[in-house]
Parts: structure tokens; sequence; C-alpha cells
């Protein structure tokens, strides 16, 4: 591969990714890593990406699909309805680590007044929780991210290979039979490094995740304990996640006359997850 046609696909990748690290892109191209820096110091000179500690960023990502903004519109009483169901399946005094989806925050949303201690990469959940007094808020270190309002980068997969939690939050960009994908490979190692330091895994997915196969692998079943969607999920694959030993809560979605999710949830709490297992 010639060092034109090994840039291009450097691009291309960064493209879909957005982000990616050196030993990540080494292995994309069958170079050495050393290699991978020189190429990423010529596709900077051009002005295509920037580099980061630790890896690269495309400078013009080429749509808004993966913006925090962008992306909290979409299914907004499903992800609404999922957040409280899952919510009220953490138990008092348990430590939570919180994912930087925009179906994790509506998850956090509702645990304001209910958590103590939780540990998260995501900006927008950090400031949710700014003035709430009685929770202690751990924000990992990393890259800023702005479109995804997220702290990426070595920092942020250490900041959590050394946390030890009770329960993990997490979202994800497709679950199958064959397990969970995502479709930012930023965001991949983080959330392993999530999922190696918790108990239990709350997996948090609305119905137009499921079934769907995204870019990056993240995880096989065992490692998910509970599945949390919402009742437009697809009623065989709910079956056939319940066959193979995974929890799934369906969450119908709530709706008010204006379109709006209301300011409390008149339904009952759902029962709260057994003892914890590993993952």
């Amino acid at each position: 591969m010639s060092a034109d046609e090994r840039k291009k696909r450097i691009e291309e990748y960064l493209q879909k990714a957005e982000f990616a690290s050196l030993e990540e892109l080494s292995a994309h191209v069958g170079v050495s890593v050393s290699t991978v820096r020189r190429d990423l110091t010529a596709l900077e000179a051009a002005g295509n990406v920037k580099r980061t500690h630790g890896g690269a960023r495309i400078v013009n990502p080429p749509t808004d699909e993966f913006a925090f903004s962008a992306r909290d519109t979409q299914q907004l009483e499903e992800k609404e309805a999922i957040g409280r169901a899952a919510a009220a399946l953490i138990q008092p005094n348990q430590s939570i680590i919180v994912d930087a989806g925009t179906t994790a925050y509506h998850v956090a949303r509702h645990l304001v007044d209910k958590a103590q201690m939780m540990v998260t990469n995501s900006l927008p959940v950090a400031n949710l929780f700014a003035s709430a007094a009685k929770v202690e808020v751990v924000v990992s270190g990393g890259i800023i991210y702005p479109r995804l309002g997220v702290l990426v980068g070595p920092l942020a997969v250490e900041t959590f290979t050394k946390m030890h939690a009770d329960v993990a939050i997490m979202g994800a960009g497709g679950l199958t039979m064959e397990g969970v994908t995502n479709s930012h490979a930023l965001l991949i190692e983080i959330q392993r490094a999530m999922i190696r330091a918790v108990q239990h895994v709350i997996l948090c997915v609305d119905h137009t995740k499921l079934g769907r196969r995204s870019i990056m692998p993240l995880c096989d079943l065992g490692a998910v304990g509970t599945v949390v969607t919402d009742s437009r999920a697809p009623a065989e694959l709910v079956a056939a996640l319940r066959a193979r030993g995974v929890r799934v809560e369906v969450a119908d979605p709530i709706e008010t006359p204006t379109g709006k999710p209301p300011d409390r949830d008149p339904r009952e709490p759902r029962q709260s997850f057994p003892a914890t297992r590993p993952v």
C-alpha cells in the first residue's frame, strides 16, 4: 500500500469514526504507530485532520448525525420513558457510572434526587449535577469533544480502568443476538472500561437500536445484565434476549397532550434489579 493510499484510508476511517487512537489506525492500515504519526502529520498539514493526544480526529465531520443536540431530539418520548424505567432500577447507596449517550442522559435526569456517587465522561450529565449538593460526581479526564459533549481519549479510558462501581448506565448504537455494537469508535474503549469497572450493566436502547448492527463491536450479551427499551421493541427479539438470560424491561412511552414528557411519572416504580452479577 502506497503512502497516498494509506492516508486516504486513514482519512476515510476518521470520516466514519470521527476519532481514533494511534493504535486503532495502525491496525486499520497495517503499519507501525510511528508511520501513522507521519501520515497524520501530513493530513493535518493539509487541513483534513487534527492530531490529538494519542490519536486524531476529523476536522469537518460529514453530518451532524452524532451531535448530542441533534440526537437528543430523536425518539425523545421513548428515551424519557426508558430513563424513568432505568432510574427506578437503581437501589439506594449504589455507585453509578453513566455513559455519554443521550439515552443515558435521560436516565441521569431521574437520578438527581436518588444517586449519591456517580462517575461520568458526559459533560451534559456533569452539568446536570453541578448544583446537586447531595451527589458526589467524578468527571473523567480526557479531551473535550464538543459535538458529542463527551470526554474521550486515553485519559478517559484510564479513569474508568481505575474505578469500581455497582452499576453502569450505558447506551449503544445497536443490539442483536450477536452482541452490542456502537457507531463511534472513539467511545468503544471507554465503554469497555466502564463494563469492566462495574458489577451490573444496564443497557438503555430504544426500539430503533434493536436488531441493528453498528460499525464497532462493543461486547457480547454476557456482559449485559439488564436491557431497558420501549414498547415498540420487536417482541421476537425481546423474547430471544430473555431466553438467553438477559433481563429485559419494556417501558411504555409517556405522552401528554402537548407531546412533551411530563414532569412526573404517575406510574408505580419498577422493582429494582436483584443482586448484581459479574460481567
